[in-house]
């Protein structure tokens, strides 16, 4: 990397008071006194703030930043980065512990120009298991873009974990951060790390980079039901499509489909799908001005981004959404 190649962490939270406490000094151990840590509470209604400051009277580098407002993670990771000295901003969750010496590999990684992330491998805790998260792969199917979970090994990712990756702030600015009209939450760091890659940046996974992401302890699990998450959820897909895509053929595709989604989502008694269309539609004006605004920046098609990601193996239904 040319320049500044100093790193700043930022921890968006939102009722986290328990976690900050839990997992907070260890992001501090790991990161170094070095390393530029910033909070941004996004108007939590808990004790964080006294936990953020309480911490930073030992440790010099810890930095918070108060809304008095609840935002949405969008809203409170760009206050973050836009506060941040580093040209490397690491994300991290509040849910996130990560390893030792977990800075070191970056500025080589950012050492290529081209590169916007760089994924880490995320030891996610679920349900009494530890699935390996971190390497993204993806295809347009069915109407929508999907996701699913890449081989850990070093590589290409689709997108970096907004909860435990990292980001060259320069570019970040360039592209506008993360989209607000997905908040509260869900999507964000796959519709910017597609937006990237259609605009000539890449994005690697380093294995190398090791955090343990605990999602059961996390706020939106505690604080929003699994009705609204999923209703978010497909909202999101439909404002990515909206958004990012460009193909005239993937667009027909998108129409074709989702009156089947919608269908079978009635029969089965789905409602949050319903519900999350109908949240959806509401937000038509903004996703078509952010078509318009990011789309400028494209210079990859999205079959040209499709043919790094396009996993071979069939969808099942229950994987859709």
């Amino acid at each position: 990397m040319q320049a500044n190649n100093a790193i700043s962490i930022v921890i968006p939270n939102w009722n986290g008071a328990a976690l900050l406490a839990k997992n907070l000094p260890a992001v501090l151990t790991a990161a170094g006194p070095e390393t530029e840590v910033i909070v941004v509470d996004d108007g939590s209604r808990d004790n964080s703030r006294e936990v953020v400051r309480e911490l930073a009277g030992r440790f010099e580098n810890l930095k918070l930043i108060v809304q008095k407002k609840n935002s949405g993670f969008s809203s409170a990771v760009n206050a973050g980065v836009s506060k941040a000295r580093g040209e490397i901003v690491v994300l991290l969750n509040t849910d996130v512990r990560p390893e030792n010496n977990f800075l070191q590999y970056l500025p080589a990684d950012f050492g290529d120009d081209r590169i916007f992330a760089v994924g880490f491998l995320d030891r996610s805790y679920e349900k009494g298991r530890i699935v390996e998260r971190g390497r993204a792969v993806g295809r347009f199917a069915r109407g929508f873009l999907m996701h699913n979970l890449g081989e850990i090994k070093p590589g290409v990712s689709l997108w970096a974990n907004g909860g435990s990756g990292a980001f060259h702030r320069r570019k970040w600015q360039d592209l506008g951060g993360l989209d607000t009209i997905l908040d509260p939450f869900y999507g964000e760091d796959l519709d910017l790390g597609y937006r990237a890659w259609k605009s000539g940046y890449r994005i690697i996974f380093d294995p190398r980079i090791v955090v343990g992401h605990f999602h059961e302890e996390g706020p939106i699990r505690g604080h929003f039901s699994p009705f609204y998450r999923r209703a978010v959820a497909f909202r999101n897909q439909n404002i990515i499509v909206w958004k990012d895509i460009t193909d005239p053929g993937y667009i027909f595709n998108y129409f074709y489909w989702l009156p089947f989604h919608l269908l079978r989502a009635i029969l089965r008694g789905d409602g949050a799908m319903v519900y999350g269309l109908i949240l959806a539609i509401f937000k038509i004006p903004q996703a078509f001005r952010r078509r318009l605004q990011t789309g400028k920046k494209f210079i990859l098609s999205d079959r040209e981004v499709g043919k790094y990601f396009a996993f071979a193996r069939p969808l099942k239904n229950e994987e859709l959404f």
